[in-house]
């Protein structure tokens, strides 16, 4: 859970340094793109079977829609106006939003009080954040923000997507279909949105883009299955309480970024309302 915190927070600050030279709809793909060839080599050497279905790779296209083209590129735009520890804050709802959304939409996760009470924190923590002053004074920063809570949503629908159309598949070829379906659908959005990619750029931003791909992607999702799969999906949510620390210390020390006072207290509402969520830790304070 720790190296997975570590390589998902990172990807906020590799993104940040890959802003400096490249547009975020370009970051999106590079990220995407990258990464099919490590997983497809991993399929290969565990001798999965690759779908050959239609509604497979329909499914995985819409999957990787939800969970990697429109988050990452809502997240990458989003960081062009606030800082990579805010975005991670801000990124960090999607565990709360994944509860409510799989609460509407699964039979066998019903929306309960306690869930409810969670996501009131997580939006009240947003609130924080964002300030009272958004509903007056918006800003580029607001849209900025927005653009990450939208990203945490769209985390939500994917957890009510796969769970739904793709636990028949192996967790390993669903990271790798889900990839494909993303960079089908990417290629052709960053070239013409942002035109084609440049690959003059400098060796940091290059290698900022290679971690992006191989560490908080292709990694990430073999240990993200691998978590799964030995300790369960409540267990990996509270990933999430871990990533925003990650990220935040990573741009502070590299790249002097500076949180204030109300997107601290924020995390610390969110982080509760995810406590509520999730439930396991309340129990054991009234046990006590």
């Amino acid at each position: 859970m720790l190296a997975l915190a570590t390589v998902w927070g990172g990807s906020f600050f590799f993104a940040e340094v890959a802003l400096e030279e490249v547009p975020p709809l370009t970051i999106a793909m590079h990220r995407i793109v990258w990464a099919v060839p490590v997983l497809f080599l991993i399929v290969l050497w565990q001798k999965l079977s690759i779908p050959k279905s239609l509604n497979a790779w329909l499914c995985y296209l819409v999957m990787g829609a939800l969970n990697n083209a429109i988050p990452f590129s809502l997240i990458f735009w989003g960081q062009t106006s606030i800082s990579s520890g805010l975005a991670s804050i801000l990124n960090g709802t999607t565990a709360v939003f994944g509860a409510v959304v799989a609460g509407l939409l699964l039979a066998d996760e019903p929306l309960t009080k306690r869930k409810i009470v969670g996501a009131l924190f997580g939006v009240f923590g947003v609130a924080v954040i964002m300030g009272l002053d958004a509903l007056t004074n918006f800003s580029v920063q607001n849209l900025g923000q927005l653009a990450v809570l939208g990203a945490a949503l769209s985390y939500a629908f994917a957890g009510v997507w796969g769970k739904r159309y793709l636990s028949g598949y192996p967790p390993v070829m669903n990271a790798f279909g889900m990839l494909v379906g993303s960079a089908v659908l990417m290629i052709p959005t960053a070239f013409i949105v942002e035109g084609p990619p440049s690959f003059d750029l400098s060796t940091t931003v290059w290698a900022m883009l290679i971690a992006l791909a191989v560490l908080s992607t292709a990694l990430a999702y073999l240990l993200y299955f691998r978590i799964l799969a030995r300790a369960g999906s409540a267990n990996l949510m509270l990933v999430t309480l871990l990533i925003p620390p990650v990220a935040i210390l990573l741009s502070g020390v590299f790249l002097g970024e500076r949180l204030g006072l109300p997107a601290l207290i924020g995390f610390v509402i969110i982080a509760f309302g995810l406590a509520i969520t999730d439930g396991r830790l309340l129990s054991k304070l009234r046990v006590s």
